[in-house]
């Protein structure tokens, strides 16, 4: 089952394709996808996000293989849904997309073993996790104004069941750029899987329903500009689209 949260009509509704290209809100109701704000399709929790984790984006930025995964913590205010803006400060070199698998926890993990671990996850979406270079305090470790900034976390558009998705680790990833193909990866390339990441994670802190494992991008980053619009798509959960934006919309600058 595919799930989405929107705002309509001044409310906040449930929602799941229609088979005609639309929405059918829980009350009933079809809307186009138009008509609607997309949310996050789930109320987040901490997001847990991977660095370096397929090796063809590791060789791209000149890292080599990892003792363990690299993790950084983000605040939900990060996130925003599918359709959504996100601001491009003015002045910055190299800003990029970043299509990432989303793993969404269903129930709390605590020391959990790989073969039990997917059995902790309530389902998939995907996520655009932009990152600023020029920010950038080091190569290996995130800053908050590369990684924490408001609306550069893109999450959507629909929540799919686990049950719907029986190997995570086979899903090939595209990202286009103004309809141009610019990165592909799988993420049968994750240097950690997801099984191992729950695994490594739940071993030292608790995953709680809600809290999102970013699983990291392949190679294939390219600099956006202001007015371009990227789409991200996995396999079997749909296509995640956003727009960049000017510092004036948003009437902020850095």
């Amino acid at each position: 089952m595919k799930q989405a949260r929107v705002a309509f009509a001044g409310a906040i509704h449930t929602a799941e394709p229609d088979g005609r290209d639309g929405l059918r809100l829980a009350d009933g109701r079809h809307v186009s996808e138009e008509q609607v704000v997309w949310l996050c399709p789930f109320e987040p929790g901490t997001l847990i996000a991977l660095g370096l984790n397929y090796a063809d984006h590791a060789k791209e930025l000149s890292f080599g293989k990892q003792e363990e995964p690299l993790v950084f913590l983000k605040g939900p205010g990060s996130v925003i849904g599918h359709r959504g803006v996100t601001r491009r400060p003015a002045g910055v070199k190299f800003m990029h997309y970043e299509c990432e698998l989303a793993v969404v926890i269903g129930r709390t993990a605590r020391n959990v073993s790989r073969d039990d671990a997917l059995a902790h996850v309530a389902g998939y979406c995907i996520a655009n996790d932009y990152a600023i270079r020029d920010y950038l305090e080091n190569w290996y470790r995130p800053n908050l104004r590369v990684k924490n900034r408001d609306g550069g976390t893109v999450l959507g558009p629909w929540l799919v069941d686990a049950a719907d998705v029986p190997d995570p680790g086979n899903l090939e990833l595209h990202t286009y750029v103004n309809g141009k193909l610019v990165q592909h990866g799988n993420t049968r390339d994750l240097v950690t899987d997801v099984p191992g990441l729950i695994h490594y994670l739940s071993s030292f802190m608790t995953l709680s329903a809600g809290d999102v494992i970013l699983t990291g991008t392949p190679e294939g980053i390219v600099n956006v500009n202001e007015g371009d619009e990227v789409i991200c798509e996995i396999e079997g959960l749909g296509r995640l689209q956003n727009t960049l934006v000017p510092d004036a919309v948003f009437g902020r600058g850095s």
